[in-house]
């Protein structure tokens, strides 16, 4: 793959990376491939077709010709009398074979009537078969070698007696044959090539191996039969490929390539006219493509995916005024929701009885958590802490009501508990919704410091006396509010000294996750406020907050956090 993109390319790199060219290579590369596997299949057909028909030829041709030698002279006698000679050398004398002395030896053979037959007789069938030599030779088999026993050929003669050695694998076949198939051997030759060498056997009337009629044919021929071949196939691989190269990238370019080039082009324009705010023009519809394939189908389906789009950003438009304008709802209903919190602190200045301050973070725009600080009379201060089931616009419109007849119910100045008994029956009149609030609420009397309060299925409070840390203290829990009607709840008497300080919370601070899902914990808020416990309410917040933050990291808030935290001064 090119490191560049298409559009950072020059004009000589974009037709060098094209389809056209990658089809052309691919064709090429293809027709290439096949051609050398054809050759090579082609050749190796070729060459063992016109082998076998070389060495059928010679062995035929020693079959055909071995009467004749066996019955138009005395070869039996020729061969016994070579071979007795050549038996009855040393070592040392055959060695000197070729030389004059050596043929002095077999002087008389050459006198002998078969050997002037057979003279005229075998270079006839040379001439005739149209083979290389035709002559009678025998095997030394101890000695591996072929003693020729008469050799008409003019060049490279050999005189009765003279020897040459084999190969082993040659003294094998004609040694061991069954008198099946051909009898053959082919050998690279230092002077000839490749040559074959067919034989029949001469045998006497007694069965004895005196000789074999031996028939040398060269297949050099093959090879330039076979180079021919070569020339020839690859010629005319050339022509086919380069003409169906021609033929398969017109054919592309047409049906593919410039129907893809269409498509792309319309595509172009119709993002510029996108960005140009034109919606009116039909890119796609007029590119008039008709080749009745996936190209045919894929210019249809951007037709109709043009078509689509006009309706998605008609739809799009339309649902983004509609989202904004439930944004700017939600922003003024959380802005009203926080007017109803209590949020400038110290919200009592003149009272130097007691520090208060509170918090709370919406996990979206608008929370069902909410807290309220108010004095009851002059003697005696309400806290409440609550959080609603749910989340969203539902939990902030049941907060809302929630806190106005909690507010309303304490300001009559009845006790903790009766509070929530009052509170709890005008929320489940009508609770269609089935909705529910729990809620920590408490009465202090400034003057002496009792603190009475009341738990409807909220989180344990976490109480410092003067002069101790936070603990979380167990207080007694009763049904939440606003899940049924006709509960009665109950309250419970706290004394707190000059000094002491109480912090309430909603679930979404122990709850709060990390990446991992793990929850922050009551033992890691307890650590929190501990660090400082006796820094004043505001800095106690804040470092529980952080806490919180550092243990997300960066995780995203799933629930509304909420924290109240009250220190008597007496």
């Amino acid at each position: 793959m090119p490191e560049k993109t298409v559009r950072e390319m020059s004009l000589r790199e974009r037709r060098r990376h094209s389809l056209t060219t990658k089809f052309m290579r691919a064709i090429i590369g293809s027709g290439v491939l096949l051609g050398i596997v054809t050759l090579i299949i082609g050749l190796a057909l070729y060459g063992v077709s016109l082998t076998n028909r070389y060495v059928s030829h010679a062995f035929y041709l020693s079959q055909n010709a071995a009467p004749s030698v066996i019955y138009g002279a005395d070869s039996f006698s020729l061969a016994r009398q070579v071979l007795e000679i050549y038996r009855g050398l040393s070592k040392e004398e055959r060695a000197q074979t070729g030389t004059d002395e050596y043929r002095e030896r077999f002087a008389a053979v050459k006198e002998m009537p078969a050997y002037a037959t057979l003279l005229r007789m075998l270079p006839s069938f040379s001439r005739s078969g149209e083979v290389s030599d035709v002559y009678l030779g025998m095997y030394d088999w101890e000695n591996g070698a072929l003693v020729y026993i008469i050799d008409p050929e003019l060049e490279d003669h050999f005189e009765p007696g003279e020897w040459e050695s084999v190969s082993q694998r040659e003294l094998q076949k004609f040694r061991n044959w069954d008198g099946l198939g051909m009898l053959y051997d082919i050998e690279m030759t230092g002077q000839y090539g490749w040559m074959c060498t067919a034989g029949t056997p001469i045998r006497d009337k007694d069965g004895e191996l005196l000789c074999f009629l031996l028939v040398d044919v060269t297949i050099e021929n093959v090879l330039a039969g076979m180079r021919s071949y070569t020339l020839q196939i690859t010629v005319a691989l050339a022509l086919t490929i380069v003409l169906l190269t021609w033929f398969l990238t017109r054919h592309t370019r047409r049906t593919l390539i410039t129907p893809i080039n269409k498509i792309a082009a319309a595509a172009r324009d119709y993002v510029h006219d996108r960005q140009d705010g034109r919606r009116d023009a039909d890119h796609f519809t007029g590119l008039n493509i008709h080749t009745g394939d996936e190209v045919e189908n894929l210019s249809l389906a951007m037709a109709d995916m043009e078509c689509e789009l006009n309706d998605f950003e008609d739809n799009l438009t339309r649902i983004t005024a509609e989202k904004e304008r439930i944004i700017t709802e939600l922003e003024l209903a959380s802005r009203i929701q926080m007017s109803m919190i209590p949020h400038n602190f110290p919200p009592f200045p003149d009272r130097t009885e007691f520090s208060v301050f509170a918090s709370v973070d919406p996990a979206r725009g608008v929370g069902g958590d909410f807290y309220d600080i108010f004095l009851i009379d002059d003697n005696h201060l309400c806290l409440v802490i609550a959080d609603v089931s749910g989340k969203g616009i539902p939990a902030a419109l049941y907060m809302m009501v929630s806190k106005v007849i909690l507010q309303s119910c304490a300001m009559l100045g009845k006790s903790a508990a009766e509070i929530l008994t009052k509170t709890n029956e005008g929320l489940c009149s009508g609770n269609h919704a089935e909705m529910f609030v729990t809620v920590w609420l408490g009465i202090l009397e400034i003057s002496t410091g009792k603190l009475i309060a009341a738990n409807a299925g909220h989180e344990y409070p976490a109480l410092k006396h003067a002069d101790g840390r936070f603990e979380i203290f167990r207080d007694k829990h009763c049904f939440v509010v606003g899940g049924m009607g006709g509960v009665k709840y109950k309250e419970y008497e706290l004394q707190l000294e000059p000094g002491a300080k109480l912090f309430i919370y909603t679930d979404g601070v122990p709850e709060a996750s990390d990446r991992d899902d793990r929850m922050f914990g009551i033992e890691r808020m307890i650590d929190a406020l501990n660090e400082e416990p006796d820094a004043d309410p505001e800095r106690l917040i804040k470092n529980v907050r952080r806490a919180v933050d550092d243990f997300a990291h960066g995780a995203e808030q799933f629930d509304d956090l909420t924290m109240l935290c009250l220190e008597y001064l007496g």
